[in-house]
């Protein structure tokens, strides 16, 4: 190894390290919403239905108390469903729990194994930025007619600003999983998470010496 390239070893770490510590970072804020959307729904829609029965069950004096559940619920769920699938969109692209196709994919080791890994984290990343670009489109399109959500009177483009925020940090995420492994020795299904090759029938060893 040539002086140059013993010099820019180190800066690379360095800024790997600190790319890991961003991801890590974002992925925590992103369990913290998924989680908080996700008990939460379960209390309104449980509340809602209680409420529903306890309205019934009440005397007629009562009943109007409870009404007819908590308002907005549905409208609540609706946007709660929607925080859940964008932001677990890019959860999952960090978590490397997304779906994917792999017929071919599973049949390779070694270098070609790695290539198609980049280029299909590549192709999905250029993928993942147009949708984050119709998305904000359609976001623009919300504002500008001023829609709102019935019963919560909220602007409907401050929910549906999740969708470009989402798409767009899944795609630079398929862009880190690209650059991991075109500088990192092994195969990288995430920018944190390493692939092992268990289970193929080629019988290669997870050390990913490629």
């Amino acid at each position: 190894m040539s002086g140059d390239d013993s010099a820019i070893e180190p800066d690379r770490s360095r800024i790997m390290r600190a790319l890991v510590a961003g991801d890590r970072a974002i992925a925590a804020a992103e369990r913290f919403i998924l989680a908080a959307a996700v008990l939460l729904m379960a209390a309104v829609m449980s509340g809602h239905v209680m409420a529903r029965q306890l309205a019934k069950l009440s005397p007629q004096w009562l009943a109007p108390v409870f009404g007819g559940g908590i308002p907005g619920t549905f409208e609540i769920a609706e946007i709660l469903i929607i925080v859940i699938t964008f932001v677990g969109l890019s959860y999952g692209v960090a978590c490397a729990r997304h779906i994917s196709m792999a017929a071919i994919y599973d049949q390779l080791t070694g270098v070609p194994r790695k290539t198609l890994l980049m280029l299909i984290s590549l192709g999905t990343a250029a993928l993942m930025f147009y949708l984050a670009w119709q998305s904000l489109g359609y976001v623009q399109e919300l504002q500008d007619r001023g829609r709102l959500y019935s019963a919560l009177q909220l602007e409907q483009w401050w929910v549906y600003a999740v969708l470009p925020i989402g798409f767009s940090l899944a795609g630079v995420r398929y862009l880190l999983i690209a650059l991991r492994n075109g500088t990192t020795a092994g195969l990288w299904r995430s920018l944190t998470e390493r692939e092992s090759y268990a289970g193929l029938p080629h019988g290669g060893s997870g050390s990913g010496q490629v």
